[in-house]
């Protein structure tokens, strides 16, 4: 007599790959919420020891000196071939439309509203985020920061809070001066080499151009500069192991901060121009 055994079907390949796939999927979920988090978490550590304890004045302004004043020429130049850029490539477009006086005003207007903000943190997210997260790696890698905390410093105090607070404070400084010199950038570009004359450009330039823009720009570096420092010392913080581990973390520092300042930028962007639209019901100003 035969008895008939059930045999469980192995599954096809196509069904092992696509369970391949939702399972990395579900894993990247876990991991990026669990990565947002951490940093989150970390971001209120470093804010709770800004006030818990005074700031140390030797410690801030080495961290100040490297973070502002060693930036500027970079965001310096940065702006000023920005203006021009601006002015190349906006006078075609104005010219046909017999606008050419109106081009001060769309090039400041651009510059301190988004592209001097921007190009400031980003370039204090290149210059100083990755410098800070391979410092802070190497510390980890060395076990530097593990030996602050065997002698009872806590590392986040000591090494965290004065570069926050650097990026915090300065950047807005490094805007100004990204917006300054795209100013003039786009306007020597223009008189000079483009031959506008200088009254309609700054006259137009005036008349579209308001201290709300100006605070708008500097209330958004705010925070970029915040983020910049909170991702690149939480990834210094978290560095694997060896020099490929704080090469990596150095890396995923900038573009990290450079994708979060422009979602910061967008949302940033929508709230102000809400903002504005009701303290200025007319509406927008309009060059025509």
């Amino acid at each position: 007599m035969t008895t008939a055994s059930s045999t469980t079907a192995a599954p096809s390949g196509a069904t092992a790959w696509f369970a391949d796939q939702i399972a990395n999927l579900g894993a990247f979920a876990m991991g990026s919420i669990a990565g947002v988090g951490d940093v989150c978490l970390f971001a209120l550590r470093t804010v709770g020891w800004i006030f818990a304890r005074r700031q140390r004045r030797d410690v801030l302004i080495p961290n100040f000196y490297q973070i502002g004043v060693m930036s500027l020429p970079v965001v310096a130049l940065t702006g000023l071939f920005i203006g021009m850029v601006l002015a190349v490539q906006s006078f075609a477009q104005f010219k046909a439309l017999g606008l050419e006086t109106r081009l001060g005003s769309v090039i400041n207007l651009s510059l301190v509203r988004e592209l001097g903000p921007v190009l400031a943190a980003t370039m204090l997210a290149g210059r100083v985020g990755s410098a800070m997260a391979a410092e802070l790696g190497t510390m980890r890698v060395t076990e530097q920061i593990d030996a602050l905390e065997s002698m009872g410093a806590n590392p986040i105090y000591y090494l965290v809070v004065p570069r926050f607070l650097g990026c915090l404070v300065l950047i807005p400084s490094l805007t100004v001066m990204a917006d300054f010199m795209g100013v003039l950038g786009g306007y020597l570009y223009s008189h000079v080499l483009l031959g506008i004359d200088y009254h309609h450009y700054w006259e137009n330039s005036r008349e579209y151009v308001d201290a709300f823009d100006f605070l708008m720009g500097i209330f958004k570096s705010l925070f970029f500069g915040a983020a910049i420092a909170l991702v690149s010392c939480h990834h210094g913080f978290h560095c694997d192991h060896g020099a490929e581990g704080v090469g990596r973390a150095a890396t995923n520092a900038f573009v990290h901060s450079f994708v979060l300042i422009l979602v910061l930028d967008l949302f940033l962007g929508i709230w102000l121009n809400n903002v504005h639209d009701f303290f200025r019901p007319e509406g927008p100003r309009r060059l025509l």
